[in-house]
């Protein structure tokens, strides 16, 4: 099929989503890249309890993103949906500057994921409606590079406040408010829904017969993506690598800064090369790239090390993740593609916490080289997995 200029230009309200992403990116990681410091000094939480607070708010972030695109293709609209949460996250920021008590802390992070849940499946599905098919993987890879541009501006944001006011840590959470609250109102005045070819009829997308529609291949991206995420633990540990190899306290945190800007860098060039090659092909190139990731920082002794691998890690980021999403797109039904963002991000993430806790306990009982070896090792095998399933296809062709 021949496409004309204007197939290849990506839309205005991906644009918009982006941005609204990295605006809301920036508000959330000024405020999460110090809450921990906040708990522990000034409200005196233990550590463990941070803990327990940070894992209560990611596992009710992964079970809220199922429904929250299930109801997205219920309604037929994705737009509400997406405004509400992201509302909930900008509307947590000044409850952070003025609580005097965990309590008012524990309910803010809860809501604040809430939001991350409502709006995660609804705003991906709302970005594939309104972007033709053919440039599906430069639409996600664009979003999430502004994305990743929010993710690093964040913390680098917070800690020049910090230094600017010594260490005023309400001062710079009101101030976190500011982007959170343009995030929302870009996304209310810059985004419409697009307009359906015929009515809408409410079906209930989580039942059998709706979820057969999704069809194999949307289960084999999901099945990718979640061993894929397996072989790829926590960026956590990156920071960990990076202070056993004596880089100073002061520092670590630019680690993943680091990582942060390669990944944002690479994210739209990589969304654009997969529209126009095997997605199948890409993909694996990213296991090469995490696998070869692994190795270098299993075997750093030095920054140049840490520094070769982490870089490496934002590469395969940027080959993988904007790719993954462009390929739930292509493989679901627009009237379910709520559904399959939700069920998508649920499986990822659940397999993010199982890869992330083994990871940390090959790090205790046997060394922090070993867990990384054992990620490379788990990009091997699924990367065998994959050429296996290739390879049985074309025999069943």
């Amino acid at each position: 099929m021949n496409r004309t200029p204007a197939d290849h230009r990506i839309p205005t309200g991906v644009w918009v989503l982006g941005f609204v992403s990295m605006l809301m990116d920036i508000s959330s990681e000024m405020v999460h890249s110090l809450l921990p410091l906040f708990l522990v000094g000034t409200l005196g939480v233990s550590v463990a309890a941070v803990g327990l607070i940070e894992g209560l708010a990611e596992s009710t972030a992964l079970i809220s993103k199922v429904f929250s695109g299930a109801l997205s293709d219920y309604l037929g609209r994705r737009k509400g949906l997406a405004v509400l949460g992201y509302a909930m996250g900008a509307l947590t920021k000044p409850v952070f500057a003025m609580a005097n008590g965990v309590g008012v802390v524990v309910l803010a992070r809860f809501i604040d994921r809430v939001g991350k849940g409502i709006r995660g499946a609804p705003r991906d599905a709302l970005l594939a409606d309104i972007t033709p098919p053919g440039i599906r993987g430069a639409a996600f890879g664009l979003r999430q590079s502004l994305d990743t541009v929010g993710a690093f501006t964040g913390p680098l944001l917070a800690t020049g406040l910090m230094l600017l006011w010594a260490n005023d840590f309400r001062a710079v959470f009101w101030v976190a408010v500011i982007p959170g609250m343009m995030a929302v109102a870009l996304l209310l005045v810059g985004i419409r829904e697009p307009k359906r070819d015929r009515p809408h009829r409410a079906i209930n997308p989580i039942r059998r017969d709706a979820l057969a529609r999704l069809g194999s291949r949307y289960w084999w991206v999901v099945g990718v993506g979640a061993v894929f995420t397996l072989a790829r633990f926590s960026e956590a540990f990156l920071v960990l690598r990076a202070s056993q190899l004596g880089v100073p306290i002061a520092w670590v945190p630019l680690v993943m800064v680091a990582m942060n800007v390669v990944y944002s860098l690479s994210a739209y060039p990589f969304g654009k090369l997969s529209d126009s090659m095997s997605h199948r092909t890409l993909l694996a190139a990213g296991l090469v790239v995490l696998a070869t990731s692994d190795l270098v920082l299993a075997l750093a002794s030095d920054w140049v090390g840490l520094g070769l691998g982490v870089a490496l890690w934002g590469v395969h980021m940027g080959m993988t993740q904007g790719l993954l999403a462009a390929m739930v797109a292509d493989t679901a039904p627009s009237d379910l593609r709520g559904t399959a963002f939700g069920f998508f991000n649920l499986l990822s993430g659940i397999a993010m916490l199982a890869s992330s806790v083994v990871a940390g306990l090959m790090w205790d009982r046997f060394g922090s080289e070993y867990t990384f070896y054992a990620g490379a090792a788990f990009a091997g095998l699924t990367l065998a997995g994959m050429a296996i399933s290739a390879a049985r296809d074309r025999s069943a062709a």
